[in-house]
């Protein structure tokens, strides 16, 4: 299993995320989001590091605005963890790297 971040859109998303047969964090983003240059070096260290047990997709928010509307993502950065194709756990905005693997444990 690969340890980097997939970029996926809208298309891909039933096929990345709702099909996999492992959990899935969905991290959405935006070029413009401050806060998400903080948070995206933590998605990449979760990635690398939880390779074995997860995969991580990252989403730009405005070219793909049907899964944006579907989850309700109101504001960047989000994250979300999806298993077995049911959204288990969601977070808006800046969150650290440790309060993120707080979160997937607990989840996972």
């Amino acid at each position: 299993m690969s340890n980097s971040v997939i970029v996926i859109s809208d298309e891909k998303f039933e096929t990345e995320v709702l099909q996999a047969e492992q959990p899935v964090l969905a991290y959405f983003w935006a070029p413009w989001c401050g806060p998400c240059k903080l948070v995206s070096p933590s998605i990449d260290w979760i990635a690398a590091h939880y390779s074995d047990r997860l995969k991580v997709v990252k989403m730009e928010i405005d070219p793909n605005p049907a899964t944006v509307k579907q989850y309700k993502v109101e504001g960047v950065p989000a994250i979300m963890l999806f298993k077995n194709s049911e959204l288990v756990m969601s977070y808006e905005g800046a969150i650290t790297k440790q309060k993120l693997t707080v979160l997937l444990e607990a989840n996972l």
